[in-house]
């Protein structure tokens, strides 16, 4: 059994490896000693502050080297780091921090306008530490830079277990109301293993991060560094960035959602950019199109390598290696393309039918797992920890069938999660805002297909009898109260949303409408 914490991992990095360059972002640079006195700077700043072990701490960050420095020195003083998506809400951000109880809130300067909005809806926060270069003198907030230049690297040593907490991460429920859920130090140690193990992690990698470290970014760094890597962090996503620091840079390793994938291969300068280096590609977060996939492979070699996991057991219940993409047959080809890989050899899977009976091969059931990264459970949430794992086992919420050779394929999931370019959407969220318009009698949130996208957010509105509101007036309606992720692309307007004999709203019919139409 793994006994290694995260902070422990981060310090075998800085020991093996002091002067060799940790991390690049844009003409910053520094070595795993420096980030390790930076981290054990901040580290001992926060205790002399008063944070102890197992107190929440949350990121508002743009990816930026701060960003390790941060979990490194949490993990290290035992507190539970509690990352923010940036996409999301500020109303989302205030009921995550109450939710989670954080005392301590780390920020990006950027953030700081939407900081002091936050702070009137805020229960517990006490402390505010801003990455940046200047806070105004009166807010009492600290620069997380003179917190590193005041305090030793030095840290009172604390005593931390493999099952302690080392992180929550929300993510969305059917209810509407983002779920906390709490990964230990235990499931960050296996989450890491596996990920050497199964995503094709070589020696001195240079990874490109350009989706958030708060999210699917952040669960790959310590893979890179534990192997002598290099992590270059961009900030957001641009093709010609992308394809300018793969040159410059010699990356090769990267993290795409498929939306990254299907912009890269649409854009004009593709070809004009060395992108040799590239030696694996590795993707997920949504389903990809086996055509678009089979282009990629063509641009880019065979360097891919598919992930499918959730927050619940991050990043590795199954894999599509490298080696894997290859497959001489064709239409064999069109079928691998199309699958989730194999479980990873940590993952115990079983396919479910409704009684909780096993199917055979070939037979749809819902995808339950067990393995050594599962989460503790739900933050303030046991009835719905219990619905989740049940006897040591996880249930996804997914639907799969599996073929002879052990391939999963996922064609549905229990729930009515929308994944649009790699973000989770639940339409519950935008379900209630509509409702809150005037002129909405009822509304319906389904996911569509999109080329692009994977899925996008379709609404479809029933009026209430003369009133009058159009598609743009109700997008800009949820995007003001929700942001520009979770506003539905789509609006139609229908005279009746179709229920089913027990009065509930009939999904499935609403899509079948939808395909119908499409298909015309």
């Amino acid at each position: 059994m793994l006994r290694s914490t995260v902070g422990e991992l981060y310090d075998r990095c800085v020991d093996f490896y002091g002067d060799h360059t940790a991390i690049v972002h844009g003409t910053r640079s520094c070595t795993y000693a420096e980030m390790g006195t930076s981290a054990n700077c901040l580290a001992r700043a926060l205790q002399e502050l008063g944070v102890k072990k197992g107190e929440t701490v949350a990121f508002l960050m743009a990816n930026c080297p701060e960003y390790f420095f941060c979990e490194y020195a949490l993990a290290k003083i035992g507190a539970v780091r509690v990352p923010l998506a940036v996409l999301l809400s500020p109303q989302d951000h205030v009921y995550m921090l109450n939710e989670s109880k954080c005392t301590t809130l780390i920020y990006h300067e950027s953030m700081g306008e939407r900081v002091a909005g936050m702070i009137p809806g805020l229960n517990t926060v006490t402390r505010f530490v801003c990455v940046g270069d200047s806070v105004d003198p009166d807010s009492g907030h600290l620069l997380l830079a003179d917190l590193i230049d005041r305090y030793p690297p030095d840290p009172f040593p604390v005593d931390i277990d493999p099952e302690d907490l080392a992180g929550i991460y929300f993510t969305g429920g059917t209810t509407g109301r983002p779920k906390g859920v709490m990964l230990s130090h235990r499931s960050w140690a296996y989450t890491y293993a596996m990920e050497m193990l199964e995503f094709g992690f070589g020696w001195e990698e240079t990874f490109l991060y350009l989706t958030p470290l708060t999210h699917a970014g952040g669960c790959l760094t310590l893979p890179v560094l534990l192997r002598k890597g290099r992590c270059v962090i961009v900030d957001h996503f641009e093709p010609e960035v992308f394809l300018e620091t793969v040159a410059r840079e010699n990356v090769t390793m990267t993290f795409l959602v498929p939306t990254m994938i299907y912009v890269l291969l649409d854009h004009p300068s593709l070809d004009k950019y060395d992108l040799s280096s590239l030696r694996n590609i590795i993707y997920g977060a949504s389903a990809i199109a086996p055509d678009r996939l089979k282009q990629a492979m063509q641009k880019f070699g065979p360097v891919m390598t598919q992930l499918f996991g959730q927050t619940e057991a991050p990043m590795v219940l199954s894999a599509l290696s490298r080696e894997q993409h290859i497959v001489p047959d064709p239409e064999r080809e069109k079928q691998i393309f199309s699958s989730a890989g194999r479980p990873t050899v940590h993952t115990e899977l079983r396919l479910l039918d409704d009684d909780g009976n096993e199917v055979p091969r070939g037979e749809a059931g819902e995808i339950v797992v067990r393995c050594a990264n599962m989460m503790s459970g739900y933050l303030n949430n046991p009835e719905a920890t219990a619905e989740t794992v049940r006897g040591g086992w996880l249930y996804t919420g997914d639907v799969a069938f599996q073929d002879e050779e052990g391939f999963i394929y996922i064609v549905d999931r229990k729930k009515d999660m929308i994944i649009s370019g790699g973000f989770n959407i639940y339409p519950r969220e935008i379900e209630d805002v509509l409702h809150e318009h005037p002129a909405v009698r009822g509304v319906a949130v389904v996911g569509m297909p999109h080329e692009k996208w994977g899925e996008e957010v379709r609404a479809i509105v029933q009026l209430h009898d003369k009133s009058k509101a159009d598609e743009a007036e109700l997008i800009a309606f949820v995007k003001e109260r929700k942001g520009s992720l979770i506003a539905p692309k789509q609006v139609e307007f229908w005279d009746e949303i179709p229920l089913t004999n027990l009065g509930k709203i009939d999904k499935k019919e609403i899509r079948a409408r939808l395909m119908a139409v499409r298909r015309e």
